[in-house]
């Protein structure tokens, strides 16, 4: 399994976080504008940069402050402003460990800044076996499927190795991870752990879904591929 990359996307996939993310927008928002933040722009599946734009365009302040205001999410990150707890989802922790076990390099790519990203997996309990170097992060584009070839690079840095094609698979839980894969050449492991159910996820085009990641053999043999079709359609 060296040469495959798994990368996770994090939220409702590894982890649920309580609303940590909008609390965060909302410090943010304020500490840079000096009043309440009216709305977060919908975020399921979506890259900081397009929802910090959203937010703030619905803000009444211009889309051309959205680098200052992913720079000050970043700081907040790092400062650990902001409390709240990030719980695993159910087998996240086993899945991610039986991946590392079975030699399988492992990232995230996520919608979210990669401080952001850090600070919910540490809370999570998630970090260990994540190489967070050869991941692609929310504030790359506004774009997910764009990030597939950021993450892509980024892993061939770290590892010399090629990860074009099926040796790239994303594990999420929304249409744009599926659309992501779909666009890049990727496969596709979708859980239906987040907002959308499991006949929505196969809709958008995902060939193996997954009610959870609580089964880890389940998850491991549909990450390498080994689950026949018979078993891909019981998944959904």
């Amino acid at each position: 399994m060296a040469d495959l990359l798994v990368l996770w996307d994090v939220d409702y996939t590894l982890v649920s976080a309580n609303g940590l993310g909008t609390r965060l927008y909302e410090a943010v928002f304020r500490e840079m504008f000096g009043r309440e933040l009216p709305a977060v722009a919908p975020k399921a599946g979506r890259t900081d940069r397009a929802i910090a734009g959203d937010t703030l365009e619905l803000a009444g302040v211009p889309r051309t402050r959205v680098d200052g205001f992913l720079a000050a999410l970043a700081r907040a990150c790092a400062d650990g402003a902001v409390p709240g707890r990030v719980r695993p989802l159910p087998g996240a922790a086993e899945a991610v460990a039986a991946l590392a076990s079975a030699g399988i390099r492992q990232s995230v790519l996520t919608g979210n800044i990669r401080p952001l990203a850090a600070l919910k997996l540490r809370r999570a309990g998630l970090g260990e076996h994540l190489d967070l170097d050869a991941g692609a992060y929310g504030d790359a584009h506004e774009v997910r499927a764009e990030l597939v070839t950021v993450a892509r690079e980024a892993a061939s840095r770290v590892y010399r190795a090629d990860f074009s094609g099926p040796a790239t698979v994303l594990v999420g839980d929304t249409p744009l991870d599926v659309e992501a894969a779909l666009a890049s050449g990727a496969r596709v492991v979708a859980v239906a752990t987040g907002s959308y159910a499991a006949a929505e996820l196969a809709a958008a085009g995902a060939g193996v879904v997954l009610p959870d990641l609580a089964d880890t053999a389940r998850v491991l043999a549909a990450v390498t591929g080994l689950r026949d079709e018979g078993a891909a359609s019981r998944a959904r």
